[in-house]
């Protein structure tokens, strides 16, 4: 899952109330001063998850243990505590967000496993202090734990590793976070829908810094190699996932991709600014509705998706009043993007692209074509529009 008020979304609206920061995995950042990453929560789980699996299966608490990032790096997580928990066993890794304003960081995630019967494989669910998915639109079902698909994975693969040889045919996996639903308080996350707790998201394992002249500089400087390598296209995504459905739809030479974040207004400028003949900027849903809303910033902390925004270009399109009248009270843009899908307006992609163009074009000091391009969450092409000639007044 990505973007706004889908898994991205969820992760960054944890950012609403600014967290302490402290010493985290270095992983690379690049700018003037380098930004510290830390570990999602799905990270976190995953890495509870083995340990305590590790634990039922051999008797000894490590104290530290290794999972598999999305990107198949192994990274290393400590843990803090180990304790016997209602038959099975139950572990804890501390959360470090590094350098991200996040308000998980220094959380307690935990993972309680319990032995299995022959042929149950391995069942995750979440517990105490993990959000339940109460609205539609957020790519989980209604009912289920905010566990999203990624985390998912990494949990089952780490506690799989851990039970290679061991006398359990399966396990029972529990996701908890204790402190979970007073610091889902401090988010956005109610009104998306997660009630009760904190989601366990993450769709690459890391958390890269939301951070101001460090990641603009690390734009600009990411242009300049792009030029330098002969480059008059660049490519400008919203992070990884959408990076990577980028570079399957364009053929362009890796120095032209560039990630923006939520820096969309910079990132055009230093386009324009460059010199650049044209620009492409590719996303999903949440991002690029904000985007064709006017926004030159996208962080969760300071926009919304307009979905009243949404609801009237259906209206262009001709859609029924009905129609409208639910896109307007969609839950998400993702939601109300489906609604459109399923009434026969698929077009509102289109729409929402060729006013994202026109907004990012206005932005760069020069003349530069401009082009978006809306992808789903598994990177199929939804809709797209250029933007040439003059600027958007």
């Amino acid at each position: 899952m990505s973007v706004d008020k889908n898994e991205q979304q969820r992760e960054r609206s944890s950012r609403s109330v600014a967290a302490g920061q402290g010493l985290s995995p270095e992983m690379s950042s690049r700018g003037p001063r380098a930004l510290r990453s830390g570990f999602t929560t799905g990270a976190c789980a995953a890495a509870a998850a083995k340990a305590a699996a590790l634990t039922l299966t051999t008797g000894e608490a490590p104290g530290a243990v290794e999972v598999s990032l999305p990107n198949r790096q192994r990274a290393s997580f400590a843990i803090a505590r180990t304790v016997a928990w209602r038959g099975g066993v139950l572990c804890g890794v501390i959360k470090d967000a590094g350098d991200d304003p996040d308000v998980t960081h220094g959380a307690e995630i935990c993972a309680g496993v319990f032995p299995a019967s022959a042929g149950a494989g391995i069942v995750l669910e979440g517990g105490e202090g993990v959000g339940r998915v109460t609205k539609p639109g957020l790519g989980l079902a209604v009912g289920d734990s905010d566990i999203t698909e990624v985390p998912r994975r990494m949990i089952l693969q780490a506690v799989s590793e851990a039970l290679l040889g061991a006398e359990y045919p399966g396990a029972r996996v529990v996701i908890t976070v204790p402190n979970g639903e007073e610091l889902a308080k401090k988010t956005l996350l109610e009104r998306l829908g997660i009630v009760g707790g904190i989601g366990i998201l993450g769709t690459t394992g890391i958390v890269k810094p939301y951070s101001t002249a460090a990641f603009r500089a690390s734009i600009s400087q990411a242009i300049d190699v792009a030029i330098a390598a002969g480059v008059d296209e660049v490519v400008f995504t919203t992070g990884g996932q959408s990076e990577k459905f980028a570079q399957r739809l364009l053929s362009l030479p890796e120095e032209a991709f560039v990630q923006m974040g939520d820096f969309v207004g910079f990132a055009m400028r230093e386009a324009g600014r460059k010199g650049l003949r044209k620009a492409t900027v590719v996303g999903m849903i949440g991002k690029l509705s904000k985007i064709a809303d006017g926004k030159k910033m996208t962080h969760a902390a300071g926009s919304e998706v307009n979905l009243a925004m949404l609801a009237e270009l259906l209206r262009e399109l001709g859609a029924p009043a009905a129609v409208v009248e639910q896109a307007a009270n969609a839950n998400t843009g993702r939601h109300a993007l489906e609604i459109a899908v399923v009434a026969g307006f698929p077009r509102l992609a289109e729409l929402i692209c060729a006013r994202a163009a026109h907004y990012c074009r206005s932005y760069a000091p020069r003349p530069i074509e401009t082009a978006v391009i809306l992808t789903d969450f598994t990177g199929n092409p939804l809709g797209q529009s250029t933007a040439g000639g003059a600027h958007v007044q």
